[in-house]
């Protein structure tokens, strides 16, 4: 392991430890670095800001073990790994919530489940996007786009009750209303695409 990943994982760690206790916003790079043993200029060194850091915690305990989730078959495993990470890590992901953070948490969990749904998107589209054209990559990202806004509401009405429910219960509601759903949208913007317009 590199010696800059062994600093980030150190900021990493002192951070979720401080997170346990204080408010994300009310953390400073000084206590961070205190916790840690490194100076503030080994933090900026790394990170731009604390946001930035808690960004690249996200990123590397979640992120990074999706990618077998983004298909059709996988993506229910994918989107409940999300969930029983924030479960595991309640106090942190709730106090990101709860804080200035909060627009970081919900950035990064619309990108990684836009990320897994554009790729069900593709799968269920799977006719060559060059035959269509450019307007069908644009249906594809739209479509992905609005499934990813449902689902990211349903998480953050989740994440308001305190994360309390079973997260296995939330992907199942999730998957009852899109069954077919996507598939669905996808042939109704084809075809509307395929009509004159009057």
């Amino acid at each position: 392991m590199s010696n800059s990943l062994v600093t980030k994982n150190a900021l990493a760690r002192s951070l979720k430890k401080l997170m346990l206790t204080k408010p994300l916003n009310k953390i400073t790079i000084q206590q961070l670095t205190a916790d840690c043993g490194v100076t503030r200029h080994t933090f900026y060194n790394h990170f731009q800001d604390i946001y930035e850091l808690l960004g690249w915690v996200f990123k590397s305990e979640v992120i990074e073990g999706l990618e077998q989730y983004r298909c059709c078959a996988g993506w229910k495993m994918g989107f409940l790994s999300v969930l029983r990470y924030t479960v595991s890590n309640k106090t942190i992901c709730l106090n990101t919530f709860h804080s200035l953070g909060r627009e970081h948490l919900e950035e990064f969990l619309y990108g990684v489940i836009y990320g897994v749904l554009i790729k069900v998107v593709e799968e269920l589209d799977a006719q060559d996007v060059q035959k269509r054209g450019q307007g069908e990559a644009q249906a594809r990202q739209d479509i992905a786009d609005f499934y990813t806004l449902a689902i990211l509401e349903q998480v953050i009405h989740w994440l308001k009750a305190g994360a309390n429910t079973d997260p296995a219960e939330i992907v199942d509601k999730v998957a009852r209303i899109m069954e077919g759903s996507i598939a669905r949208g996808l042939e109704h913007y084809h075809s509307a695409a395929a009509q004159p317009v009057h």
